[in-house]
């Protein structure tokens, strides 16, 4: 959506800090030996509470209120019995809808002690977003934000998620823009436009380019590699980017 009114504004920031605040409290509770499905009750609770409604359930039926993955899963992955362990990948993505506006955002951490490789990735996706953060106003070109990310991946030796990508958010979850790649895709020239919102997520990878969906249906997994998500919602501006979710 193109943002215009200062209710457009109050409603995009009011779902964001809501869905920034569940995000945050589920990194905090997630702990070894919590399950996935444990983190999301909570979710589902701090949702009720807040008077707004789980995106991926209201929209889609999603059979949960926040998509939680772990190591292999990359996307999308469903709260159930899973137990958490000491150095697992996480990534915990929660999106919601209040008075008809729409917010987004994402992050993969590591529990406790990991693998060196998995904070790499979790951090190169950090830098990537903020990277891209510095030029997303209007006028810039989409595929410059793709092309951002996909070089800040290579000079850490790492690589991007290419059938993965932001999208554009504010009155329904997705929305045009359909896709925000993380690559360069010079044939994808749209200009970013003031008050256009959008959901900004780089996902870099230690190996592989694609996910692949599950038996399940929703979950997205790699075969050999980790992946780490970093999203926001935000609001282009001539002033500069507005990050609703944090």
């Amino acid at each position: 959506m193109i943002a215009k009114t200062e209710e457009d504004f109050k409603g995009l920031k009011e779902i964001g800090e809501i869905c920034g605040a569940i995000r945050k409290e589920l990194v905090c509770y997630t702990k070894p030996g919590i399950t996935t499905k444990e983190l999301d009750k909570i979710a589902g609770e701090l949702f009720e509470k807040t008077g707004a409604q789980s995106a991926p359930k209201g929209e889609y039926d999603f059979p949960g209120f926040t998509c939680i993955s772990i190591n292999e899963e990359v996307a999308h992955g469903i709260p159930r019995e899973r137990t958490i362990h000491e150095g697992d990948l996480v990534n915990i993505d929660v999106s919601g809808s209040k008075n008809g506006y729409f917010a987004d955002t994402g992050i993969s951490f590591v529990v406790g002690k990991g693998q060196m490789v998995l904070q790499k990735i979790c951090d190169v996706a950090k830098e990537a977003f903020d990277s891209g953060l510095k030029h997303a106003k209007p006028g810039l070109k989409k595929s410059g934000l793709g092309k951002i990310v996909h070089n800040v991946a290579n000079q850490h030796g790492l690589t991007v998620i290419k059938n993965l990508t932001g999208h554009g958010i504010g009155r329904s979850i997705h929305e045009e823009p359909e896709h925000i790649f993380n690559f360069h895709s010079p044939w994808d020239d749209e200009i970013l436009k003031d008050g256009m919102v959008i959901a900004f997520e780089p996902f870099i990878s230690t190996l592989e380019e694609e996910v692949f969906q599950s038996k399940d249906g929703w979950t997205f997994l790699t075969d050999e590699s980790f992946v780490a998500q970093y999203e926001h919602t935000i609001i282009l501006t001539k002033k500069g980017p507005i990050i609703t979710t944090l």
